[in-house]
């Protein structure tokens, strides 16, 4: 099965067959190779939607964690974290894994990733903030964001959050919960999300009073964070290759459906380019 030569020529819209050509020559570059674990390994999850949630102790990276362990037979050390000192011990060494993570040029320097979907993010906003373009939120110097301390978001969500960093119009909380709540109570106008948070717009009755403008960006590629500290490049591989087997033989299409429709799942873990 030779893909390899036709990547560069087909358009975009031929990208998941690409991908699942590209997945399959990995899984089987790869098969029985599974990761070495002399010792238990640390992966950290953080709350945030159907991602994780605390309350109700489910989500999808919990189920890929499940799942990584189950393949490679190792055993996980799972705990809960803030997404900032998640990164600060990925950093540093004394994190072996965590989830759902995205990159940039600092965080390169220190991490890798193993990708697993990609999506779009957006501005959710009050109606009553007056507000139907990303640029009018920044133009209204009353509007303040809601955010949580090392999240970073799409080159648009960036750049928003970036600018009203400068003009000190952000308000940073720990958690999700504490977001939508301040959005409720008007304490902050406008919040950055994924499809991860829109079920919390019910469950915080911000549902009629809000709405949603996307920044339309490229999909951003989300995946395992693992610690170059901490793995070997010759593990990361192994890794990588264990979670592109989830996505060929549709296990990870699975978790993801226990949580999206089937649609939706699909485009999800469809949206990253080929790798």
């Amino acid at each position: 099965m030779n893909c390899i030569p036709s990547l560069l020529r087909l358009p975009v819209a031929r990208w998941p067959l690409v991908m699942a050509c590209a997945l399959w020559l990995t899984a089987t570059a790869h098969a029985g190779e599974k990761p070495d674990c002399p010792r238990p390994l640390t992966l950290a999850l953080h709350d945030h939607g159907l991602l994780y949630s605390q309350q109700t102790d489910t989500g999808i990276d919990k189920d890929i964690a499940a799942e990584m362990a189950r393949r490679s037979g190792c055993k996980f050390d799972i705990s809960l974290m803030p997404r900032a000192r998640i990164w600060k011990l990925i950093e540093s060494g004394e994190l072996d894994f965590s989830l759902s993570g995205i990159t940039n040029p600092q965080r390169d320097q220190f991490a890798a990733f193993a990708w697993y979907f990609a999506d779009h993010f957006a501005l959710l906003v009050r109606r009553d903030a007056g507000v139907s373009k990303i640029e009018e939120f920044a133009a209204k110097p009353h509007l303040r964001l809601g955010a949580i301390p090392a999240f970073r978001y799409s080159d648009r969500g960036n750049e928003l959050f970036d600018t009203l960093t400068a003009k000190n119009r952000i308000t940073l909380t720990a958690t999700f919960d504490a977001l939508f709540k301040n959005l409720a109570i008007n304490r902050i106008q406008g919040m950055i999300i994924e499809p991860f948070d829109y079920p919390s717009f019910d469950e915080y009755k911000v549902r009629e009073q809000t709405l949603l403008i996307d920044f339309d960006d490229v999909p951003v590629p989300h995946g395992v964070i693992m610690s170059k500290k901490a793995i070997p490049a010759a593990e990361q591989e192994k890794w990588r290759a264990l979670i592109n087997g989830m996505r060929a033989d549709g296990s990870m299409q699975r978790i993801f459906e226990k949580y999206f429709p089937a649609k939706q799942a699909a485009a999800l873990l469809n949206a990253l380019p080929p790798q």
